[in-house]
């Protein structure tokens, strides 16, 4: 048995797709009303065409189809156009305006039709009158309108004159513009942690925001003194929690034992001293003034917080708000926070030898850390948690290998930075006292330093130059130190390099070498100048005494014909040693046992120079008056 079943037929819902958006989402277009598609099909028609041919050429083929012409005609009659009745109405009104458009024109012409109304007799009038009387007239209502506005003016400048708190709204929008703000229950709250910065700190720094009361309605209050050029009163009261009142600093002191302090550096955030801190006190003072003792507080929290997490040789102490770390030795650093909050207590003033790099170190650190917080290296997904950083996604395809990985996963704490850093300035001052040392015990030659203005805070760098005066040109020793955290490196100018610990005696023996070798190079190239010879040279020498400190240099130098010897020694403990010798021996005499003459060119033993009678101002240019005698005679 069959059954019918009803299959209704409709067109697709489906709207054309206008655009596509990134996470593949599809914009459909809006279906069109019947209005719209009303006008969207009237917009196919084409008025310009009649129909007419079209129709005589269907006509045309159905009397080929062997009709009558009668029929012909009467089915041309029966198929009318579906659009001739707009088509008419159209073409009417289109006539209709063609003819109002005509008589318009006439009229306008002013040949055929008169439509101007009918003038009256032309009075005389004074046209030089009238424009004084305008005048007049707007300099009239010109000056009233002045005088209001100048009145206007004057009340509004007495009322400001006169109002000592300034509008309410404008204050809290200034507000708004510098501190976060929210409304709970009607009550104004902000905030002022660093948790949008990704801050761990517990501490919540909300602070609370109402109306000031006017001097007007507060009973009793004085009257303001003319003359009193205090500063007008804010429309907002600012309540900060009491944890969170007066002004806190960090205080850094780098400790010896048995010893004063070789450092301390205060850091005040707000460089200013403490002050009552009273009503008066303006809210965005008041606010600075809350923000820097939550920053300090979480500071010296992180701080204490990574002193005990830290595994040191010797462990880190944290009593109270003070954290003790080793850097040296014997030396210590030593970090404190202070806050002060009533009155009576005044701030450790500075001590002229504070390090400006600690004391902006500490600052800087904790923002570095908040920075990289909110700012992560591109390319990050913006809306999925973030993963690995840039440099560990790209750990398989670069095939890194586990000291690599290992390396990517280990970071230093601020603590470790701090102590870095300290280190580093013990460093470079004990470097700093060795030179200053040494230039001021030796005289010649002569020794410039020249430190780096841009250096990093763990690294610095000190180029030395060892001249004599007046023979600079003829020999320059230049050598550069790099000052690290726990040791030094020097690099001399021949390329050799040699690595030093954090002594300071292990610096002064080689700048002491340096200083020989310099003496005994321009020795060399003086006498290449003066036309003698150097037979021999030793940088260490093995001979003699052993030093204390630094090796022994020496060199023997032959003059042009060959018959004077100099023989020069340096060294740190005795100074500066000079022999001549003569050849062949003046003393040599011929007997039975030796009768040969070539024996008497040997040279003659060496006879020391009393150095200190020589004139001359520096050890060169003795040398030069020396070989230059030892010549000419």
């Amino acid at each position: 048995m069959a059954y019918s079943v009803n299959i209704s037929i409709e067109a697709p819902v489906e709207n054309q797709i206008q655009e596509i958006t990134f996470d593949g989402q599809e914009i459909y277009q809006t279906p069109l009303s019947m209005s719209e598609s009303l006008a969207k099909l009237a917009q196919k028609i084409d008025f310009s065409k009649t129909g007419y041919e079209e129709l005589k050429r269907e006509t045309e083929a159905i009397d080929n189809g062997a009709e009558e012409e009668n029929a012909s005609k009467d089915n041309f009659q029966s198929s009318i156009w579906p659009w001739d009745s707009v088509r008419n109405k159209l073409r009417s009104a289109y006539t209709e305006t063609c003819v109002l458009a005509d008589v318009l024109a006439i009229a306008k012409e002013k040949r055929y039709l008169v439509l101007d109304p009918v003038q009256q007799e032309q009075h005389d009038s004074k046209s030089m009158t009238s424009i004084y009387a305008r005048k007049k007239a707007l300099a009239g209502a010109g000056s009233v309108l002045l005088t209001g506005a100048e009145r206007l003016r004057a009340s509004q400048t007495e009322a400001a004159r006169n109002r000592a708190v300034p509008d309410f709204h404008i204050e809290l929008l200034r507000l708004r513009q510098n501190w976060r703000l929210k409304k709970v229950s009607n009550t104004i709250i902000g905030d002022l942690s660093y948790r949008t910065a990704g801050s761990k700190f517990a501490q919540t720094g909300m602070f609370e925001v109402t109306k000031a009361e006017e001097e007007s309605d507060r009973p009793n209050s004085p009257p303001p003194s003319p003359g009193a050029n205090a500063k007008p009163a804010s429309a907002l009261r600012v309540s900060v929690p009491s944890e969170l009142q007066g002004v806190a600093y960090i205080e850094v002191l780098c400790s010896q034992k048995d010893q004063e302090d070789l450092c301390s550096a205060s850091i005040n955030l707000q460089h200013s001293n403490v002050t009552t801190y009273g009503a008066d006190v303006h809210w965005q003072q008041r606010l600075e003034s809350a923000q820097n003792v939550l920053f300090c507080k979480e500071l010296f929290n992180q701080l204490a917080k990574e002193a005990v997490q830290l595994h040191a040789p010797i462990p880190h102490m944290v009593v109270g708000n003070q954290i003790m770390a080793s850097t040296f030795p014997g030396i210590q650093l030593i970090i404190k926070l202070r806050h002060s909050t009533g009155e009576g207590e005044k701030k450790a003033g500075h001590k002229s030898d504070h390090d400006h790099v600690l004391e902006h170190s500490l600052h800087q650190l904790l923002r570095e850390v908040h920075h990289k917080n909110t700012h992560h290296p591109f390319p990050h997904p913006s809306s999925a948690p973030l993963g690995p950083s840039k440099r560990r996604a790209l750990a398989g395809p670069t095939a890194a290998d586990r000291y690599t990985l290992l390396e990517m996963t280990q970071s230093e704490t601020l603590l470790e930075q701090i102590i870095k850093q300290a280190q580093h300035f013990f460093t470079r001052m004990r470097t700093e006292f060795v030179l200053d040392s040494i230039v001021k015990e030796v005289k010649d030659p002569l020794i410039v330093t020249h430190w780096n203005a841009l250096n990093s805070p763990t690294l610095s760098c000190v180029k030395i130059n060892i001249i004599t005066h007046g023979y600079d040109t003829v020999c320059r020793t230049s050598l550069v130190i790099q000052v690290g955290e726990k040791m030094l490196k020097c690099v001399c100018r021949d390329g050799k390099v040699m690595h030093m610990s954090y002594e300071p005696q292990e610096l002064r023996d080689l700048i002491y070498c340096q200083i020989y070798q310099h003496q005994i190079q321009a020795v060399q190239s003086l006498a290449k100048c003066m036309g003698w010879h150097y037979l021999a040279n030793s940088s260490h020498l093995g001979i003699g005494a052993v030093e204390p400190l630094g090796n022994a240099c020496s060199c023997i130098l032959a003059s042009p014909m060959g018959d004077r010897l100099i023989a020069v020694r340096c060294e740190p403990q005795g100074g500066v040693l000079v022999s001549i010798a003569h050849s062949p021996k003046k003393d040599f005499f011929s007997g039975q046992l030796v009768k040969e003459r070539k024996w008497e060119n040997l040279g003659g033993g060496f006879k020391e120079v009393r150095w200190d009678k020589m004139e001359g101002k520096n050890f060169l240019n003795k040398m030069e008056l020396l070989m230059a005698s030892l010549t000419s005679s």
